[in-house]
Order: C-alpha cells, then sequence, then structure tokens
C-alpha cells in the first residue's frame, strides 16, 4: 500500500520566507535536489511568501527527512544571502496522511494548488509558477535547456549546488528546474482520470471557498509588496528603512499601501515584521 503525506509549514504571522524572485527560484531547485537526494517522490507543493506546502509519496518519517533536507538547505541559503541565521530551523511543519480511497489525496493535491487562488495572486493554479500548479493537465509544454547543455559549472552556478541532478532534467526559462522533471505527473493524472475531474476538486476545495468570499480583485504577491513599500518609504522620506521610520510615518507608509494595493494586515505584518493586530489598530486609527 503506498503512503502520502501532506507537509505544511507554519505559517510566519511577521516576515517571509521569500523576499525576491530569486529566492522563490534557488527554493525550487532545493525541491529538484532534495527529491533527488531523499528519494521522495514529489507529488504536488507550492511555495507561498510566508509558508509551504507538499504532497509527498511516502510515510510520515520519509517526509520529515524530505522537509528537513529542504529547510536546511534553504536555510543555507537564506543565511548565505541575508545573514540570518537558523532562520528556517524555527519554522515548524504539520504532517497529515493522505489515501486514496477517501479522496483524501485528491483534495489534498487542490488544497495545495489552490492557496495561490486564495491568496488572491492568481485566478487560476495553472498560473502560479512556484510550484506544481502548472504541471499537471497541461497541454503546453515548456520551454528550457537540458542539463547535460551546460557545463558543469554553469549547473553549479544555476543551482546553487554541486549536486549532479540527472542531465536529462530541464531548466526552464525562469532559471530552475521544471517539476514536471521529477514530480509524479503521470500518476496525478492518472489519479484524477480526467482534466474536469481534477478542475471538479479544485473547484470544490476548502481554499476555493476561501476565494469566493474574497474581494475579487487581485493582489499582489509580497515581494511585490515589500519592493512598492522600499520605493514608497524612499521617495516619501529620503531614506531605504521603513524600521528608521517614527510612528506616524509608519502609519502613513501603511495607511498608503493599504489604500494602493489593498495590502491587508496580514500582508503588511508580513513584510514589515509588525504584529497584524497593531496594524490593525494603526490603519483603524488613521484612517
Amino acid at each position: 500500500m503506498l503512503n502520502f503525506t501532506l507537509v505544511s509549514t507554519k505559517h510566519l504571522s511577521s516576515g517571509m520566507l521569500f523576499l525576491d524572485e530569486d529566492d522563490y527560484r534557488a527554493a525550487m531547485n532545493i525541491v529538484a535536489i532534495c527529491s533527488f537526494v531523499t528519494g521522495v517522490r514529489v507529488i504536488a507543493f507550492i511555495m507561498m511568501s510566508n509558508h509551504v506546502h507538499f504532497v509527498l509519496m511516502g510515510s510520515a518519517d520519509e517526509a520529515r527527512f524530505f522537509i528537513d533536507k529542504f529547510k536546511a538547505l534553504y536555510g543555507k541559503y537564506f543565511f548565505n544571502k541575508y545573514g540570518v541565521h537558523e532562520f528556517m530551523r524555527r519554522l515548524g511543519a504539520d504532517l497529515r496522511a493522505l489515501i486514496i480511497e477517501d479522496e483524501s489525496l485528491m483534495r489534498g493535491i487542490a488544497y495545495v494548488h489552490m492557496n495561490s487562488v486564495a491568496a488572491n495572486l492568481t485566478p487560476s493554479p495553472f498560473l502560479y509558477p512556484w510550484g506544481t500548479g502548472a504541471t499537471f493537465f497541461n497541454p503546453t509544454s515548456a520551454s528550457g535547456r537540458r542539463l547535460q547543455e551546460l557545463s558543469k559549472r554553469q549547473q553549479y552556478r544555476i543551482l546553487r549546488s554541486r549536486m549532479d541532478l540527472p542531465q536529462q532534467y530541464v531548466l526552464g526559462e525562469a532559471g530552475y528546474v521544471l517539476p514536471h522533471c521529477y514530480a509524479e505527473v503521470e500518476f496525478v493524472e492518472k489519479l484524477f482520470c480526467s482534466p474536469s475531474r481534477y478542475s471538479y476538486f479544485l473547484n470544490t476545495s476548502s481554499k476555493a471557498r476561501q476565494r469566493k468570499e474574497k474581494d475579487p480583485a487581485p493582489s499582489f504577491a509580497d515581494y511585490v509588496a515589500k519592493a512598492v513599500m522600499e520605493n514608497l518609504v524612499n521617495s516619501l522620506f529620503r531614506t531605504d528603512k521603513f524600521d528608521s521610520l517614527d510612528f506616524e510615518k509608519k502609519a502613513d507608509v501603511l495607511k498608503q499601501m493599504h489604500r494602493r494595493l489593498n495590502s491587508d494586515a496580514k500582508q503588511l505584518s508580513r513584510i514589515t515584521g509588525i504584529r497584524p493586530e497593531e496594524i490593525i489598530e494603526i490603519l483603524d486609527t488613521f484612517q
């Protein structure tokens, strides 16, 4: 009997895992490396700004081995870039067994892929690049180059690792190994049987219901909102550091971010480090 596990890291209430697109690229390549190194087969996954989800083929112990490896490698990357020590070690993870017979596996895959839709980042999981959302039932083959077309030095530079991945893996135009190279595409497509049944699970997932309850206007990704905020702080106060502002100036920035980008308290908390409760109070007070 095959085992499947849903791995969900804790949400960072303040702060972000991925501060720019390069962080997402690095994480995508780390997933490919982790799958190859651990031998754990990836069913589906998604990278959100303050948490990640994986559906893995394997027991809880195998899934824990995989997520610990991912946290170790991404934590090392994050430290080398930002100087933050043991950042990922503090990020807990919940594991839940999924099975085919009660359809929890199908619902788990749909739940993972609909995260970007529930967050208003994309109207469809097929449009979200940081995960396997565009991998299944996709008639369009993504373009790229096989790793064997690159020198070892080029591979090491792009992958930020000296690990020799299978040379038939395809490096996409976005700069990361495409998930269809290592994800269980054939298994997932057989599991759902047809694109229409896959769509049914997507549209009836709990994340789809969350999307319907939200403002239909699209949101901006956290790293985009953070860049906008930094530009706003610079243009208004001639400084690059939000933390250096006094309370009233911070409140002005938060209010303008809320008005211009429709950033809610949770997003503002992630990009500033201020607790959501404080941001709600600031927005209510300084309307």
